[in-house]
């Protein structure tokens, strides 16, 4: 068991995280609109209200307006405090995993890109091109932790994937996978390295070929999917455990 002391660290990265999750909030819904997410003051969707702090603290607030806005009575929608939540928990996640380091400081940004990526390709089947460069400004942060002795992985990480996903782009002109999703690859590749990024694809691949399958039958959804979320989750999979699933699958393999 933890004691107090060795739990603050943790409690102070879960606050920061639903911190960053209330800004992702706003990603998420300005982004698609071709609305600034630094000047625009925060407001009701609904009436244009200006939101004070205290309408702001994330998760509390919701909670205490009882999810509904303090002017106009509109409900707030629930994603708010989930997006805030699940933030602050993966943060912690990252943090356990990986350690308190500059590394996962990497890992909990490309975490919260991630999630914005996520919500806005699963409801428009479109991402944005500005998450995909701060992604690849992440890489290059990443690679240069790592120094020379990793650059060549990065950077054959950066096309390994990209390069076979931008070749399917061309020759099916666009229908059997995105143009962002091929950019999201090639600055994730360049962020965990050929190996990890290899395994991020083929995992991102059966999760969403499970799910959307099940979907299918479930609730009757098109054939037609939004790659960008599972590709998301084999990317943060990887980042995560891929270096130990590797490590356990060559030791299999006797290499």
């Amino acid at each position: 068991m933890l004691t107090f002391l060795e739990l603050v660290p943790y409690m102070i990265v879960f606050i920061f995280g639903i911190v960053i999750g209330s800004f992702l909030n706003v990603c998420i819904y300005r982004l698609p609109l071709g609305e600034s997410v630094v000047v625009a003051p925060s407001h009701c969707m609904v009436c244009d209200g200006k939101l004070r702090w205290f309408d702001m603290v994330p998760v509390v607030s919701w909670i205490v307006l009882g999810g509904k806005c303090r002017f106009c009575k509109a409900k707030i929608s629930a994603q708010y405090p989930i997006i805030e939540g699940v933030n602050g928990i993966l943060y912690v996640v990252i943090c356990v995993v990986n350690g308190l380091n500059v590394v996962s400081f990497v890992y909990c940004l490309m975490g919260s890109a991630l999630i914005v990526l996520s919500v806005i390709d699963w409801r428009t089947f479109e991402i944005p091109f500005g998450i995909n460069v701060f992604l690849f400004a992440l890489g290059v942060v990443a690679t240069g932790l790592d120094g020379m002795s990793g650059l060549a992985g990065h950077l054959i990480g950066m096309v390994c994937v990209s390069g076979v996903l931008g070749m399917i782009y061309l020759v099916s002109g666009g229908a059997a996978i995105g143009g962002g999703d091929v950019k999201m690859m090639f600055a994730c590749g360049l962020i965990l390295g050929w190996q990890r990024i290899l395994l991020a694809f083929l995992v991102g691949c059966i999760v969403g070929s499970v799910v959307h399958m099940i979907r299918i039958k479930v609730q009757g959804a098109g054939r037609v999917l939004a790659m960008g979320p599972y590709l998301a989750v084999g990317v943060m999979l990887a980042a995560l455990w891929g270096n130990s699933w590797i490590g356990w699958y060559l030791g299999l393999l006797g290499l």
